[in-house]
């Protein structure tokens, strides 16, 4: 079956953590959206969000076409398709683990987003930069370290493997992965001061990256750069140390 993924064209987003896992599964997937013609591009995506159209329209992207089923919100994507492509535990169990891991990273990526919207995302970061500083200040020394320590706790004490769920690659040690450099493009004095304290986070950040079809992704034209439209900014006054 190929996927078609729907998420806009310029930014790694949302939409890179379900990029990474197709890019992982080797999935036959379009990212319809970056394609130019007819039934392609931003109209498409726009299309399919029509609640007159489309029965169980979704709400924003991404969203994945899977033949006739549409999925949506990224952490419910990954779940359908680790179940297909052996990126979560087999177990109902062991995938709500998985699940719950993605959403504990969903809730830490919103608190990123905020740090240069924390007022509101339809207003102008310069028109929010006193509080966009207060807040990454209180992000960069509150919670950063707590989120990161959660995850870093929980590699210390897997006995059974590298990974978050054992020995076995899942799509939450992928989103780690794009949490990272999210962090690293961002806050990277803050990440390089933080280093020492989550090594066991940079380690599997560095073999997720090294993973061959996820190496030849971010080294292709597939991989969109971090920019300044997506929820990881570099705005250098609130990395501030």
């Amino acid at each position: 079956m190929q996927y078609r993924l729907y998420y806009w064209p310029s930014i790694q987003g949302r939409g890179e953590f379900v990029r990474l896992a197709l890019e992982e599964a080797a999935a036959d997937y379009i990212d319809v959206a970056r394609q130019p013609g007819k039934g392609f591009g931003i109209p498409a995506l726009m299309r399919l969000m029509d609640a007159r159209r489309v029965e169980h329209a979704p709400f924003a992207p991404p969203f994945l076409q899977a033949g006739q089923q549409i999925v949506g919100q990224t952490a419910n994507i990954l779940l359908f398709l680790g179940a297909r492509h052996a990126l979560a535990p087999r177990s109902a169990s062991g995938r709500l683990w998985i699940h719950q891991l993605q959403l504990t990273i969903a809730d830490f990526v919103a608190e990123a987003h905020d740090t240069h919207h924390p007022v509101a995302a339809g207003l102008y970061y310069e028109d929010q930069k006193p509080e966009a500083r207060r807040r990454a200040e209180d992000f960069r020394n509150s919670r950063m370290p707590k989120f990161l320590g959660y995850f870093e706790h929980l590699l210390a004490h897997n006995t059974r493997g590298p990974y978050l769920c054992g020995a076995r690659l899942s799509y939450a040690d992928l989103s780690v992965f794009q949490m990272v450099a999210g962090l690293d493009y961002a806050f990277p004095r803050a990440m390089a001061s933080a280093a020492r304290h989550y090594k066991r986070i940079l380690t599997l950040s560095r073999a997720v990256q090294d993973r061959p079809r996820i190496a030849a992704y971010l080294a292709s034209d597939r991989r969109i750069p971090f920019n300044q439209e997506g929820i990881y900014r570099q705005y250098p006054e609130l990395d501030a140390r």
